[in-house]
């Protein structure tokens, strides 16, 4: 099972960018999914999270300005990011809970992606 990440790049402050991260290998499903992300010389925080049903969180940083959103028929989750900020310039990581098969049964587990880096200059 892979994470793969994308959509990271330079933008000005007040811009758009939109990451995406699609789930590939084989596993029985996907719950939860959430979007981090870990400034320079900070601590990874936790951005957006969307449960399988579709209910959603965020940071109060982000609050009104980010979207996360999923298409399980592609196993892929997005995050539409608006009126970025320079404190916005981080490195993006997906995260998901995969359920899949292994020797010990069924179960779920936690997957990362590579990261992607979103800069928003001033």
């Amino acid at each position: 099972v892979q994470l793969q990440a994308s959509g990271g790049g330079l933008v000005q402050a007040g811009e758009s960018l939109r990451l995406s991260c699609a789930a590939s290998g084989s596993f029985v499903s996907i719950n939860g999914m959430f979007w981090y992300r870990q400034a320079p010389g900070k601590r990874r925080e936790m951005v957006a999270i969307i449960t399988s049903g579709g209910s959603t969180n965020y940071a109060d940083s982000v609050k009104g300005r980010f979207t996360i959103s999923r298409d399980n028929a592609k196993n892929t989750v997005y995050l539409q990011m608006n009126s970025l900020k320079p404190e916005d310039t981080a490195v993006y990581y997906c995260n998901a809970e995969i359920v899949r098969d292994s020797d010990s049964g069924r179960r779920s587990y936690s997957y990362w992606g590579q990261g992607t880096l979103v800069t928003v200059s001033s």
